[in-house]
Order: C-alpha cells, then sequence, then structure tokens
C-alpha cells in the first residue's frame, strides 16, 4: 500500500473526500485541547485562532478543525514549522510567509480528530474578519452553508475545486467585513 505522501491528488481526494456535518459544540473544545498542546511546544508570542466553518456558529462544516498560527516574522514562520513537523504535523504547502500543516490523515481515511494549522506573519489574518462577519451575521453564513453544499455535492472528490469556487464569496465577505471595521475603528 502507498503512503500518503505517495498518492496523487487524485487517490488522496478519493481517500479524503469533501463531507459536511451539522455544526458541533465539540468542535470548539477540541480547537482549545489543540492549542494547550501547541502552547507546550511553541513560543508564548504566538497568536491562536479558530477559523474556518467549525468556526463559524450554526452551519456545516467539514470537520476539520482549522487554527490560524501567527508569529511575528518571517524566521519564525519556518522555525514554528519545523518544531510541528518534529511532533507529528505534516507540512503540506509552503510560501515565503505562509506554511500549512495537516494532522490527523490516515491510510484509513480521516482519523476523528482531524487538524489543519495555517502558521502566518502577523498582519496575515484575512480569516479572523470572515468568521467574525460570518458570526455576526447569521444569514450570510447561511448563504455560505448553501453555496458549501451545492459544492460538495459538485466537487466531493475534488478539494482544490471545492475551494476555488467558494473564493469569490469568501473574498467578497472578507472585503465587506475589512470595510466594516475600518468604519467602525
Amino acid at each position: 500500500m502507498k503512503k500518503l505522501n505517495e498518492m496523487t491528488l487524485e487517490e488522496l481526494w478519493q481517500l479524503f473526500p469533501i463531507i459536511l456535518k451539522e455544526h458541533n459544540s465539540c468542535w470548539k473544545e477540541w480547537y482549545n485541547e489543540e492549542v494547550a498542546q501547541l502552547k507546550n511546544l511553541l513560543s508564548s508570542d504566538v497568536k491562536y485562532h479558530h477559523i474556518g466553518s467549525t468556526a463559524i456558529n450554526e452551519i456545516m462544516a467539514k470537520p476539520i478543525i482549522d487554527i490560524l498560527v501567527v508569529v511575528n516574522s518571517k524566521n519564525k514562520l519556518k522555525q514554528t514549522a519545523s518544531i510541528l513537523e518534529k511532533n507529528g504535523y505534516i507540512i503540506m504547502s509552503t510560501a515565503e510567509t505562509r506554511i500549512s500543516l495537516n494532522k490527523g490523515y490516515t491510510l484509513a481515511g480521516f482519523a476523528e480528530k482531524v487538524f489543519h494549522l495555517h502558521i502566518r506573519v502577523e498582519g496575515d489574518e484575512e480569516e479572523v474578519y470572515f468568521r467574525d462577519y460570518l458570526n455576526a451575521n447569521p444569514k450570510i453564513a447561511k448563504e455560505y452553508e448553501k453555496l458549501k453544499l451545492k459544492l460538495q455535492k459538485k466537487f466531493k472528490y475534488n478539494r482544490d475545486a471545492y475551494t476555488e469556487a467558494k473564493t469569490e464569496f469568501v473574498n467578497r465577505v472578507t472585503n465587506l467585513a475589512k470595510q466594516k471595521a475600518i468604519i467602525n475603528s
């Protein structure tokens, strides 16, 4: 049997399809438990945010806890990723100011608890605006849920297409949220 890192994207998408579940209050607990573990590994100046659909009240979501890990410099970005990789996270993508890792993917499919960590340099925290805006605007959150359900049917086995198809909505709402934050400050 192939290892996960030997599989093609298509093989991985078959093993890890887009699955949406009703909002579950345990997701916040899982986030808090994982952050407590991260705080034992990482420096005290790191900031954490629960992002993604599991952080949005009362909408369906992939049962994957997204955690934004904010560091204060590009140097800390790689250092933080290295520590996490040594402690069971798998680096999925790297860029100059962003590194993504995950935990909870197995050859048998998803583990009970699955985490995506998004390490970013301070100031690159767009997802927090999106999360806060949807939590403050339940009707728009439900529109997002409807879109996700529609796209899940179409792209169940193509995570990239699913994510890409949500981009316009996410960008529009994030921009609204940022404008509102500027007006209110």
